[in-house]
């Protein structure tokens, strides 16, 4: 897992940046066309983060519960991917 969470540390970090640009251009009144370009690449940078996450998790957590002779824990981590991919798809 520690692989896909490395990808999703680089695209934060690459969301950042473009944040600050996005900020920053819209401080200084630039083209609303520019920014919006601007901010769709942080959107793009923090979906490609959270599906690295989504994919190690799967590949390792999510997979040990299910794995598990816990019928609790398989159902926990079911609500728990469940509820994230609730809240993503909004």
């Amino acid at each position: 897992m520690h692989a896909k969470r490395d990808l999703a540390v680089i695209s934060f970090k690459k969301a950042l940046g473009t944040l600050s640009k996005v900020l920053e251009m819209a401080e200084n009144g630039e083209y609303c066309i520019d920014i919006m370009q601007q901010n769709l690449a942080a959107i793009g940078l923090l979906k490609s983060a959270h599906q690295s996450l989504m994919e190690g998790h799967l590949n390792s957590c999510f997979k040990s519960a299910m794995e598990s002779a816990s019928p609790k824990k398989k159902q926990d981590m079911i609500d728990e991917i469940l509820k994230v991919t609730k809240l993503s798809n909004k």
